[in-house]
């Protein structure tokens, strides 16, 4: 019949859209041989932007100040915090010259606003290198600053760093969260490989003070409560100025969400910037997308109707194992090799989670940004 070679053909027209994103876009970055830059050791200003993160701020700040790096301040931005975030600011700085703090009041035309915040915060900071990381995040080694700060040169002004996600032993949602994020950064990391570079994380992100105002700062998208990270990056990163760094000892780790709700809210304010990528980028990351859903429904579908099965079980074989080989190697870089394992079922629950976020986006928008 018609209808059924209209499904296997389209389903043909998937798998050769899934195989060239994970063979040209995402092999890129999965094959890409790192070198060693040389050594630089420009004076950093390290700033960390927090709302009531008491806690954190206690456990994450001695692993900043430990960073073996010649010169570097760090700059702690207390977004009218209600805890005593900025009492524990106020007694790590009686120990530590080297720590400013930017105490930001509520002002009503930027109520709730990160970039706000963050905005004082830069303009604070005395160095022209700025290297982001969050009060949940600590650093993997004592040499962040130098494996992120290696990667400028004149050219680059812009470094995308990883973020990852502690690892809890039998936890399905920690395997989903971490499986989001590391997929999430092989995409990021692959598009700025290409030319492309469309998001970086605030969990682990460099650039240049000078880029920053040449930018006019987020003003262009001050109006969104979130993306003073992605919208940023995609707002200025160009070929010629964007570096990546993946060095194990420039990663930076955060304590994971323990719950589907607290994990699903905190994706829905990420996920609320992506309408404001730019066209090409947002095409880009849609076409996969539709087509990572559409292999499984059509994929099951004609594997159901036995439509060509030995066509369709040959290219779903080759999908995976191109996917597998793809993926391996871009995990044993973000050391996240133990999520391959249950690559499908991740896989299908994660776009399941994405649709959902999706949708709740649509009928109601995240509105601050903690």
């Amino acid at each position: 019949m018609v209808v059924f070679n209209v499904i296997f053909y389209a389903f043909i027209a998937v798998v050769c859209v899934q195989i060239y994103y994970y063979t040209v876009v995402f092999g890129r970055f999965s094959a890409l041989k790192t070198k060693k830059a040389a050594f630089k050791t420009p004076p950093v200003s390290v700033i960390v932007c927090a709302k009531n993160e008491a806690d954190n701020l206690k456990r994450n700040i001695p692993f900043l100040l430990s960073q073996e790096y010649p010169e570097f301040e760090l700059i702690l931005i207390n977004d009218n915090s209600s805890d005593h975030t900025l009492k524990v600011m106020t007694g790590f700085q009686k120990l530590h010259e080297n720590i400013k703090i930017v105490n930001v009041k509520p002002v009503e035309a930027f109520w709730g606003n990160k970039k706000y915040a963050l905005t004082l915060g830069i303009k604070a900071a005395t160095h022209e290198t700025l290297l982001f990381t969050d009060a949940d995040c600590s650093p993997n080694s004592s040499h962040w600053i130098a494996e992120m700060c290696v990667q400028f040169d004149q050219e680059r002004l812009l470094v995308l760093g990883y973020g990852a996600y502690e690892k809890i032993k039998r936890s399905f949602l920690n395997r989903l969260i971490r499986f989001e994020t590391f997929f999430t950064a092989v995409q990021y990391f692959s598009y700025a490989t290409t030319g492309n570079a469309y998001m970086g994380v605030g969990r682990n992100l460099a650039y240049k003070r000078s880029l920053f105002f040449e930018a006019n700062g987020f003003i262009g998208h001050i109006q969104v409560k979130s993306g003073d990270d992605d919208l940023f990056v995609n707002q200025v990163a160009t070929k010629l100025n964007t570096a990546i760094c993946v060095s194990e000892h420039a990663f930076t780790s955060s304590k994971p969400k323990t719950d589907f709700k607290s994990w699903i809210l905190q994706k829905r304010r990420h996920v609320s910037t992506a309408s404001h990528y730019k066209t090409k980028h947002k095409l880009m990351l849609g076409l996969f997308y539709v087509s990572q859903i559409l292999f499984w429904i059509l994929g099951t579908t004609v594997l159901i109707l036995m439509l060509h099965w030995e066509i369709a079980v040959a290219l779903i074989a080759l999908r995976f194992a191109i996917q597998y080989m793809v993926l391996f190697a871009a995990a044993k870089k973000l050391n996240e090799k133990d999520l391959i394992f249950l690559l499908p079922v991740l896989e299908v629950f994660l776009f399941s989670a994405q649709m959902v976020i999706f949708i709740q986006n649509l009928i109601s928008k995240p509105k601050y940004w903690k």
